[in-house]
């Protein structure tokens, strides 16, 4: 499985955001504010909840640093469990949980959360906006791995182990994980080391069909959308997320940051999903 990618500047409208400082300590994301301080622009009768969907080789933790910024500024979150098991059952998993939440929703998703969260979407109207971090929005009848192969510069191929398992309909299938020496470089460049470690080691697998496996829809073409691309990426090189964000007319912002980027920079993060936030509230 061929899994790369290359740089090739094609984005519209992109504002090129500096670094941002800032590591998450590893603790629990699922969780909904009481008495959080208000936003600037905000009431907590306009404010959205966000939902934030992360993806393959993490867990719902990689996004602590985002849901402890976004408690501060009043917001309503949620971090579900991502199940990475297949694009159309993590979609369905992904639609329950939104069916769940009451009144308007901006959706959160990184790498292949992103393919989940276009695939969920679809038709429904609590949802105002869509975030892309460092993530894949793919068009109807497009996989992630075809999107990750459409240029080259991708390491990620290399760095990763193939397990089988069973499923429950007797056949087996093939998880994917990233060799834990291999996980900071590929995966967390900017992240240091003592993180990246307990990562490697609490990483979720990805199914390889999921990756396969192509969407039926694209919330993104009738849903306005918010991209952050990671030009440090070596999962998803720049040169593919601006292609998918050009496309989708999305609101662009670029940091020097890698795959792991709601770890590394949550301020920055935080900073587009409130963009997202308001300018769908007024």
């Amino acid at each position: 499985m061929n899994l790369k990618t290359v740089f090739r500047p094609t984005s519209t409208r992109t504002a090129v955001l500096g670094a941002v400082a800032g590591v998450s300590a590893l603790t629990l994301a699922f969780t909904t504010p009481a008495n959080a301080a208000k936003g600037e622009h905000d009431t907590p009768q306009t404010k959205p909840t966000v939902v934030l969907v992360h993806g393959a080789f993490a867990d719902a933790s990689s996004w602590n640093g985002v849901v402890k910024r976004l408690q501060h500024d009043g917001y309503q979150v949620v971090a579900p469990a991502n199940p990475l098991r297949g694009l159309a059952s993590d979609a369905a998993y992904l639609h329950s949980v939104l069916a769940g939440i009451q009144g308007p929703v901006v959706l959160v998703g990184h790498s292949y959360g992103g393919a989940v969260i276009s695939q969920a979407a679809t038709g429904d109207p609590n949802v105002r906006a869509l975030v892309y971090i460092a993530a894949f929005a793919p068009d109807k009848g497009e996989s992630a791995l075809e999107l990750s192969n459409k240029f080259p510069g991708s390491t990620l191929a290399s760095t990763l182990n193939s397990v089988p398992f069973p499923g429950a309909d007797g056949t087996t299938g093939t998880d994917l994980y990233i060799k834990a020496d291999k996980f900071h470089d590929q995966f967390a460049a900017d992240v240091p080391k003592s993180i990246t470690d307990l990562m490697a080691a609490t990483q979720r697998p990805v199914a390889a069909s999921a990756l396969e496996e192509n969407a039926t829809t694209s919330a993104w073409k009738t849903i306005p959308s918010w991209d952050l691309i990671t030009t440090q990426d070596k999962n998803i090189p720049p040169a593919s997320q601006r292609f998918m964000a050009q496309r989708a007319h999305a609101h662009t912002t670029e940091i020097s940051a890698s795959h792991a980027v709601s770890v590394s920079h949550p301020t920055a993060v935080t900073h587009i999903i409130e963009q997202a936030a308001r300018a769908t509230t007024r």
